[in-house]
């Protein structure tokens, strides 16, 4: 079925093979592409838009011990399948399988671990140092993306490579920009003629006789440099990487296996930064991806034939719509909202926002520091701007949301979408932090909502409070509850009690609130009488709610998906500490010191404890430590 692809075990495989053979091997690659990913899902368009690079840059370099660098990762599936993980490419982003970003302790091939963007470039000049200290002549190259290329790290290794002007070599795999046929061929037969090793050397000795004129020889070396520059800006599109000290070469056809490997193979001996140019098209091969390329992202399971996905269960929508709805609402009410995203308008829910209100509706690219900074100008202003992030890619952004936001006490309002664990893309995305690096920030506040009804209350609330503030909420659709038709603002600081109890309180927030009802309802059955909290906020905690149940009951286990340094348990173990409630017994369930690898999130909550049953196991734990326990001192009234 793949009589070529099954002979590839690894790049020195692929070195075999005649350069002819190298366009069937495209061929069998997007069909197995296809073909898994049509049963596994995952990040298809970008995929098949670089199988032909993929090839040429192993066909000419010399993985692992050069460095093939992949930006995102949302690319390197091709890269994969030909570095010995085609038998179990089918496992990518499945439990216990393969990930589906470059992962260091996956394969020697995979140079450097990848699942958020703008990084390669940074990490290439790491290692193009690292080999001039060491005296390695091994070759350097960071494949990125013309979408991470928006990313401000991005200039910043641009930046410094230029200064430092190591031997890097930065391939821009752009798949957006669009270039007409007759420009792209003149353009690359430019680059590749005019830039091979041949004209390189050519040019160095011209250099070396010009500078040994005396007195006019510098002169005329400088006006021949402006000249060819000119000559260069007008021809492509590479004067800013120019400017950055790379030389440029492009822009290259991407589909073109024989000009990729005639580029490649005239670059092998690069000195300096080099930037390869590379154009691409998202989908390439398969109709319906090249058609929505958006769609074919990320994708779930789907029919090949038709390109549409495998019917998902029916029922309650999506957290992440019921926000895009909430802010089309508050839109239409209050003309100082305006919308902020981080190049996800759909991942986010903000496309029928910026349909409706296109002048407040901004997409920053993938720069989430910038679109924080953003925020805070507009909220400068008067504005009530709501930047919608996953809650990973907010790391990103921790000093801006600690200098610009909160210390200025701005009405920014960050919504986390992804709260919590995401399931298949693994430990890049699981948004298992932002309770922890929040909550200890002067000025915001931090809450989570029990279900889709809530949410949109608390989006409400959070535009209107008129402080720094963050709500996050998590991948997937919700409970199905009743929504109600009129907003409101709940208090700040307060949460609610959902259930009484006497032997011991168990306090969720967010997505584990129903779960512990459920834990709570297992214990029932077993004599076992539990106060269930809503808590709502884990900064301000209700501290009265909490000092309540703990003097009702002495016991308290505390439910986040989140990690437990930090976050909300640790909030409440500080809250009875300041209270001087040394008698209460507590258990913190919530996200373990370790990264949590991809599978699904219902397997992965069953895995941590953080399902029903899990609650409810760590219930039982806690009564069982209290009875065999001695007496506690007097409680504090």
């Amino acid at each position: 079925m793949y009589p070529l692809l099954e002979k590839i075990n690894g790049p020195a495989d692929l070195k075999q093979l005649k350069e002819e053979e190298l366009g069937p091997l495209a061929d069998e690659l997007r069909r197995f592409l296809l073909e898994t990913v049509s049963r596994t899902g995952g990040h298809l368009a970008s995929n098949l838009g670089c199988v032909e690079l993929t090839l040429a840059l192993h066909y000419c370099f010399d993985s692992p011990a050069d460095r093939i660098i992949w930006d995102v990762g949302h690319q390197a599936y091709t890269h994969k399948i030909i570095t010995g993980r085609r038998d179990v490419f089918h496992t990518q982003r499945q439990y216990k399988g393969i990930s589906g970003f470059p992962k260091r302790g996956e394969s020697p091939h995979d140079a450097f671990g990848a699942g958020h963007s703008s990084t390669s470039i940074s990490a290439g000049l790491g290692m193009a140092a690292a080999n001039g200290l060491t005296g390695k002549d091994s070759k350097v190259i960071a494949v990125i993306g013309d979408g991470s290329l928006t990313g401000g790290i991005a200039f910043e290794g641009l930046n410094q490579t230029g200064h430092l002007q190591k031997n890097l070599i930065v391939v821009l795999n752009d798949n957006d920009m669009s270039i007409s046929k007759n420009v792209g061929a003149f353009s690359a037969f430019i680059s590749r003629k005019l830039t091979g090793r041949y004209y390189r050397e050519l040019k160095k000795e011209i250099q070396s006789l010009l500078k040994s004129i005396p007195a006019i020889g510098g002169n005329i070396l400088h006006f021949a440099k402006k000249a060819e520059n000119s000559l260069k800006g007008f021809l492509t599109p590479g004067t800013l990487f120019e400017a950055l000290g790379f030389d440029y070469v492009g822009p290259i056809h991407g589909h073109d296996l024989s000009q990729l490997v005639e580029v490649f193979r005239n670059y092998r001996t690069v000195d300096g930064p080099l930037l390869i140019h590379v154009m691409t098209t998202k989908g390439k091969g398969y109709a319906p991806a090249e058609k929505d390329p958006d769609i074919f992202h990320g994708i779930g399971p789907f029919d090949i034939e038709t390109g549409r996905t495998k019917a998902a269960k029916g029922g309650a929508g999506s957290y992440t719509s019921v926000f895009g709805s909430t802010m089309l609402r508050l839109a239409e009410e209050d003309e100082r909202v305006v919308a902020i995203t981080a190049a996800m308008p759909d991942g986010t829910g903000l496309s029928p926002f910026a349909k409706a209100f296109p002048d407040r509706f901004f997409d920053v690219g993938i720069a989430e520091q910038h679109a924080v900074t953003f925020a805070a100008g507009l909220a400068a202003e008067g504005f009530r701007p709501v930047a919608a992030i996953y809650s990973t890619f907010a790391q990103r952004a921790y000093d801006q949301i600690f200098h610009d936001v909160c210390l200025q006490k701005l009405p920014v309002t960050l919504a986390l979408d992804r709260g919590g664990l995401v399931g298949d893309d693994g430990p890049t995305h699981h948004g298992v932090f932002d309770l922890s690096f929040l909550r200890h920030l002067p000025e915001m506040t931090v809450m989570a909502p029990k279900d889709e009804n809530e949410l949109q209350h608390m989006i409400k609330t959070a535009v209107r409070c008129g402080r720094p503030i963050s709500l996050r909420y998590p991948r997937g659709t919700g409970y199905g509850v009743a929504m109600d038709t009129d907003l409101k603002e709940l208090e700040i600081g307060k949460g609610e009690t959902l259930a009484e109890g006497d032997d011991l309180a168990i306090l969720a927030v967010g997505v584990t609130v129903y779960p512990a009802l459920e834990a709570a309802r297992l214990l029932a059955v077993e004599g076992v009488r539990a106060t269930v909290v809503n808590a709502r906020f884990v900064k301000p905690l209700d501290r009265e709610l909490i000092l309540a149940a703990a003097s009702r009951t002495g016991r308290l286990l505390t439910v986040e998906e989140n990690a437990l340094q930090g976050g909300f348990g640790s909030a409440v173990l500080e809250l009875l500490e300041a209270a001087g409630r040394f008698d209460v017994r507590v258990k913190r369930l919530g996200i373990p010191d370790r990264f949590v690898e991809h599978g699904t999130q219902a397997r992965l909550r069953a895995d941590l404890g953080l399902d029903a049953s899990g609650i409810a196991a760590a219930a039982r734990a806690l009564l069982e430590r209290r009875a065999s326990a001695t007496p506690p001192l007097a409680r504090v009234k």
